[in-house]
């Protein structure tokens, strides 16, 4: 048996004395987990450096709106991206490209529909941008987008959250 042969088996034999195969397979699976989290999905737009604003968001020439339908959660109790109180964030939203005219970039742009018990009916904006036909649904403003929502199927308005630079 040549060196390395000879430490291996050491090794081996020492941790099959002290260890059994339920600790083994246990320390391997911990050691597997600690290994893949960086694999795993994670939102990172949060981490999205957030661009400077200037305009007034209710107003329906905010550039953020560049491809909304609908009335805006800033004039119903929320902000551009929040949702009202009693209100309940679509599971499900529409995407749009926006340019920022404070640094003159274009930013991603997720219009999210709050959906609750009634519509607001205030500040409605109609900015069809680079909206797409209803058979291309993930750009499309003219669905109602409430479904799969607890508080109820009724559109309230739609948020406008900035994912990160196009």
């Amino acid at each position: 048996m040549n060196r390395i042969d000879r430490i291996m088996e050491r090794v081996s034999r020492s941790a099959a004395r002290g260890l059994s195969r339920r600790s083994f397979f246990g320390r391997l699976g911990a050691v597997g987990v600690v290994a893949s989290m960086p694999l795993l999905p994670v939102s990172r737009a949060s981490a999205a450096q957030q661009p400077g604003e200037k305009g007034d968001p209710n107003s329906c020439d905010y550039w953020r709106y560049c491809a909304i339908d609908g009335f805006l959660c800033s004039c119903c109790g929320g902000s551009t991206s929040t949702c009202p109180p009693g209100t309940e964030p679509s599971p499900i939203t529409w995407v749009g490209t926006c340019r920022n005219p404070v640094d003159n970039k274009d930013y991603v742009i997720s219009y999210n529909d709050c959906c609750g018990k009634s519509a607001c009916g205030r500040c409605l904006c109609n900015r069809n941008e680079r909206d797409t036909p209803v058979h291309q649904p993930s750009g499309s403003n003219d669905i109602n987008w409430c479904l799969g929502t607890k508080v109820g199927v009724v559109y309230n308005c739609s948020t406008s959250v900035v994912l990160g630079e196009a």
